[in-house]
């Protein structure tokens, strides 16, 4: 039993998720291969997965150009993902007088662009596995592009209507494979300050965009809202057109390192995470292959990266959820962050009325709480996720669990304390900067949650983490449509404290239901890899 995590006695040899990365004393390996070690502080540390020998594998690729691919990444999550929600959040008493509306009409607008995010999950996940992340990136961003333009001409309540929906087209894809993408250019021992870079644009970002987002419409109308966001977009398709190209690699399927006592006896088989590998008889990559030109890169299409039918594809992001761990990640993970945005809802609400009656730019400014708790965080986060895992794996005779992952999920009770005090203190018409305060504690809360189980997924089940991310995408955004239709309302017959309360009590409860997910998730890899629903399922319906 490594560090508190359940062997059975029915566990494989090799478990997919397990690997040996630390290179420690008294170890071995079985392969005859060396295997290709970390540079610098970590040169024990094992690199997972193996790199091949082709200079145009993402894992080789140079620091810096897996950096700028990550920075035009998350400018363009800044932008669709954490920007497009919320966008309207401080303006929407302002839009409602202007087009004679009520509140919960304009909420829906946030509620349809939302729904239309979960709806295309589906497709993301497809079109991504099959064809690549680039092409489905770009019509993401150009998506935005066009519904931005069309919000910023927009006359009538419902233009805007449908420019938020042609909006929504933008938000799947930078919400979810944008954390696959991770996998793809990073080793296991790199990802978790990445992940939680991530974590923090989906997050802390949105809040940002609400402080800039008030004082805007209060200075020159919520039309330039759309305007800004036009060029902004409009650069972002640019610099993701010209310097981001494919990641995903048809890496060749290896055994990993298997290590073994100084006696000879096997401690662990571990198995490498193979991620978005769909055809096993591919020939290793050559060394003499020749690195792509800039033509080469900047094309859309690269070709497929697997051998499943589309319509198999489609059905991804729900049978994955017949993984009982993917379904608690999704669960956990959606709920949890759904709470923050439930709070998002409500603020123009409460605070434009009696006694704080602000206006739209202070409404706007009450996001600069819930940033500065992302920001503590998720920086907490990813300074801390990997060496936790390192520390762990090499306190574990070198081996690394998936698991380690989640033992930073209990500091997600700051957000049950942060829930709990944002409705108490609203309720009581406390000091703002109190109740500030306390949506900035939730969430630095929901910034360990978050990362943690998104990094979990990512190295416990590489192979199908697109499709879980997916569907966590689709639930949270169908889930805050939900919220759209009744949280107003709710506010208005229980006052503020109720909703924050149920809130707060139902985050605890998914808190504490990581533990046991800590302590059998070996046990159920191990069953999973065994017994896989999921291409069980596929196998059924489509032969």
């Amino acid at each position: 039993m490594g560090l508190g995590i359940l062997e059975g006695t029915s566990i494989l040899s090799n478990v997919p998720g397990t690997v040996a990365l630390a290179d420690i004393d008294g170890h071995s390996f079985d392969n005859t291969a060396t295997p290709k070690r970390a540079k610098g502080v970590n040169k024990n540390i094992i690199l997972i997965p193996q790199p091949s020998d082709d200079p145009n594998d993402p894992l080789n690729w140079s620091w810096w150009k897996k950096v700028m691919i990550v920075a035009i990444m998350v400018f363009g999550a800044c932008l669709n993902a954490a920007t497009v929600g919320p966008l309207l959040s401080a303006s929407i008493v302002v839009i409602a007088d202007d087009f004679k509306r009520p509140i919960t009409d304009i909420t829906l607008l946030t509620g349809y662009n939302l729904v239309v995010a979960g709806a295309s999950c589906p497709l993301i996940s497809a079109f991504a596995t099959k064809f690549g992340k680039r092409p489905v990136l770009l019509t993401s961003s150009i998506a935005s592009l066009i519904g931005s333009i069309i919000g910023s001409v927009s006359q009538t309540y419902n233009t805007l209507l449908v420019a938020r929906i042609i909006q929504g087209f933008s938000i799947a894809a930078y919400e979810s494979i944008t954390f696959t993408l991770i996998g793809d250019l990073f080793y296991v021992h790199q990802r978790g300050v990445w992940i939680n870079v991530i974590s923090f644009t989906l997050t802390a970002v949105s809040n940002l965009s609400s402080i800039i987002a008030g004082p805007i419409t209060n200075s020159l109308g919520w039309h330039y809202l759309f305007h800004i966001l036009v060029a902004c977009s409009g650069l972002q398709v640019i610099l993701l057109f010209l310097f981001a190209p494919e990641t995903c690699y048809k890496r060749e399927i290896q055994l990993q390192q298997q290590p073994s006592t100084s006696d000879g006896e096997t401690e662990t088989k571990a198995t490498e995470i193979i991620e978005h590998v769909e055809d096993s008889s591919l020939p290793p990559c050559p060394s003499t292959v020749s690195l792509k030109s800039f033509r080469q890169e900047v094309a859309v299409y690269t070709g497929s990266y697997s051998d499943e039918n589309i319509f198999k594809l489609l059905l991804g992001p729900f049978l994955c959820l017949t993984n009982i761990v993917a379904l608690w990640n999704v669960i956990m993970t959606g709920v949890v962050t759904s709470t923050y945005v439930a709070i998002s809802y409500v603020v123009a609400q409460v605070f434009s009325a009696s006694p704080y009656l602000l206006s739209t730019a202070q409404i706007g400014y009450l996001s600069v709480g819930p940033f500065l708790g992302g920001v503590v965080g998720c920086t907490l986060v990813a300074q801390s996720s990997d060496r936790v895992a390192i520390w762990m794996a090499k306190h574990n005779n070198g081996i690394y669990e998936p698991e380690f992952r989640l033992t930073l999920v209990i500091f997600a009770f700051i957000a049950t304390g942060g829930l709990f005090g944002f409705g108490a203190t609203a309720a009581a018409q406390e000091s703002i900067y109190l109740v500030d305060f306390m949506w900035g504690l939730t969430l630095a809360g929901i910034s360990f949650a978050v990362g943690s189980c998104s990094a979990y997924a990512i190295d416990a089940f590489g192979s199908m983490s697109n499709e879980i991310f997916v569907a966590n995408v689709m639930f949270k955004n169908f889930l805050f449509f939900g919220y759209s239709y009744f949280i107003n309302d709710w506010i208005v017959a229980d006052g503020v404290a109720s909703p924050f309360y149920v809130f707060g009590g139902i985050s605890a409860g998914l808190i504490v239901t990581a533990l046991p997910v800590y302590l059998f998730g070996k046990k159920y890899r191990s069953m999973w890899s065994r017994h896989n629903v999921m291409e069980m399922v596929k196998r059924k319906m489509f032969g």
